[in-house]
């Protein structure tokens, strides 16, 4: 059956990006060959959402206090977004060498990855 999970990220400026997630954000990687960097990620969860198109994805990553975070990203001179406060968590997004953002939460909603909290 299924035993992982891997996701593709399409970007202009695909080698700053992989530099960026080894250098950033630490996350070990293996070179798969020629220098082209796979990374280990973070446990994860997937949600469905009702949409009016299929083939739609979107990255969040998670974290247990965002204020602390962004405050971590500002200092590796990462840019990065205001807050929004939404029913389900605390958003913001930071911006890739390559032009991309990625969304970063905390969630207030029940996690599979912590059961009891």
């Amino acid at each position: 059956m299924i035993s992982a999970a891997h996701v593709v990220i399409y970007s202009k400026k695909a080698e700053a990006d992989r530099t960026f997630f080894r250098d950033v954000l630490h996350f070990p990687s293996v070179d798969a060959g020629h220098g082209w960097l796979i990374f280990a990620m973070p446990p994860l969860e997937v949600a469905f959402h009702d949409g009016t198109k299929n083939d739609q994805h979107e990255l969040y990553f998670m974290c247990d206090d965002i204020e602390a975070t962004l405050r971590e990203l500002k200092d590796k001179n990462v840019e990065v977004s205001k807050v929004k406060e939404e029913r389900w968590g605390k958003l913001a997004t930071f911006t890739l060498p390559g032009g991309g953002r990625i969304g970063v939460y905390q969630p207030k909603h029940a996690s599979p990855l912590n059961p009891k909290g």
